[in-house]
């Protein structure tokens, strides 16, 4: 039976607070940014924007508390991907490891990277292929980093959601510079918002899906729960501290949206952020803008980074013609090689984006379905290590079980026939890698480790 190159393991190098700007860094994307207007437009009414905000919060944290058990209990690079071979076996493990390494992961990086490229296309053009040029560069710039090692990484990280957020603040702070929403042209009748819209309207869902997109990538905090100082709770911590804080910014943002522009203002505004900034301090707002979307993108793709290379390191862990993906580097402190290859696939996948002209929208589509068919199996092994191994110890146990987890579940489940409701190529395309990789699984299945 081979084993990796080296028995090198992670460190407990990063601090409560690089976990929490981690985390924070990760969710706080471009989407705040975008996704509001579509809120406002889909909910009907102000009361109904502020509830879907604040719901997104609350399954935000249900989430988080049961992600925060099978974390503390069963601490692992390898995230999502520990705790499925443990809850379903290695095969299942593998198929999400695939998932993560061709889809989900390297998809996430290749959608901000076009995010990335977009916007500072805007600030300084360099031709056709411009936003697609500064997509290929962050992605080297930053697996470069993380290639030199972990703590550079997470220092990085550290100053780049420092800067993320402040520029949530200077959107804050546009909406008492803007004119009074009341000063603006009335909308037209088609997107005025009647005061007595019903709370749970037909748009209600697809606000809902719009929030909790927004709300997304929290969970990757479990793939550094080996390499976080502190006591077995410290993982509980980081994600209760980080949606909390993501819940108050994600609010005060609207409000000020809200303030700024107002409900009618917002639905029809195609970017909701700019149109504040513009309606503030006119051109350079817009400029100021493009340049805070690009740092919330470099920012996110930072995190991906750095835990998308957990979980393939992890997988050449446990099965034996995969060893070289499973192999620490002890003076960087990271999987270097799975950094490498995480590369390599997230820039095909630019490439891939690029010939279609709708890289964002095709990253959007090929990575939705995948995503949430394993975050609903992820929230489903909490049941099945409950019942398995009662006996692990389990420093932080997630509160009013089972509701809390079968409420999780619920989410995930329809999220993913949300994102399956209207199926486009981009989602056909994650579902035959999806297919791909078990095959795959199939024929390396007679060499899976014990």
């Amino acid at each position: 039976m081979s084993t990796p190159e080296t028995s090198a393991a992670p460190a407990r190098v990063l601090t409560l607070k690089d976990a929490i700007f981690l985390t924070v860094g990760i969710v706080v994307g471009a989407g705040i940014f975008k996704a509001p207007s579509l809120v406002a437009g889909a909910a009907g009414s102000l009361t109904a924007v502020i509830t879907a905000w604040v719901l997104g919060g609350v399954i935000s944290m249900i989430g988080a508390l049961c992600y925060a058990e099978l974390a503390c209990a069963f601490p692992s690079a390898g995230g999502d991907y520990h705790f499925l071979a443990r809850a379903y076996g290695k095969r299942l493990a593998f198929l999400f490891a695939w998932a993560r390494i061709t889809v989900i992961a390297t998809g996430s990086i290749a959608l901000l990277a076009f995010v990335f490229g977009d916007y500072c296309a805007q600030i300084l053009p360099l031709g056709e292929y411009g936003p697609t040029l500064y997509a290929v560069l962050v992605v080297l710039v930053l697996t470069g980093i993380n290639y030199l090692g972990t703590r550079q990484g997470a220092t990085a990280q550290n100053w780049f959601t420092s800067v993320e957020v402040l520029g949530l603040f200077v959107v804050i702070a546009a909406a008492f510079f803007a004119p009074a929403a009341s000063s603006l042209p009335s909308p037209a009748p088609a997107v005025a918002m009647a005061a007595d819209a019903p709370l749970f309207g037909p748009g209600f869902g697809f606000a809902m899906v719009m929030v909790l997109l927004t709300f997304g990538g929290w969970n990757e905090a479990a793939y550094i729960s080996s390499e976080v100082a502190g006591d077995k709770r410290v993982l509980a911590r980081t994600l209760i501290i980080s949606i909390t804080v993501l819940t108050a910014l994600y609010l005060a943002v609207n409000l000020a949206y809200l303030y700024g522009l107002g409900m009618a203002g917002m639905a029809k505004s195609d970017a909701v952020a700019a149109d504040l900034l513009q309606a503030a301090w006119g051109a350079p707002g817009a400029k100021l803008l493009s340049a805070m979307v690009a740092i919330s993108a470099f920012t996110s793709i930072n995190s991906t980074v750095i835990v998308g290379a957990r979980s393939a390191y992890s997988t050449g862990r446990d099965w034996p013609a995969l060893a070289w993906l499973g192999k620490w580097d002890e003076v960087s402190d990271s999987p270097r090689r799975a950094l490498i290859v995480q590369a390599l696939i997230a820039l095909a996948l630019i490439v891939l984006g690029t010939s279609t002209r709708k890289g964002f929208e095709t990253m959007v589509d090929f990575t939705a379905p995948v995503f949430w068919f394993f975050f609903l199996l992820t929230g489903l092994s909490l049941f099945i290590l409950r019942r398995r191994e009662p006996n692990a110890e389990r420093p932080f146990r997630v509160p009013f079980y089972p509701l809390t987890p079968v409420l999780f579940c619920a989410a995930c489940a329809y999220l993913l026939y949300s994102s399956l409701a209207y199926v486009k190529i981009g989602a056909l395309a994650g579902l035959g890698l999806l297919a791909v990789g078990a095959v795959i699984m199939l024929l390396l299945a007679s060499e899976k480790k014990d």
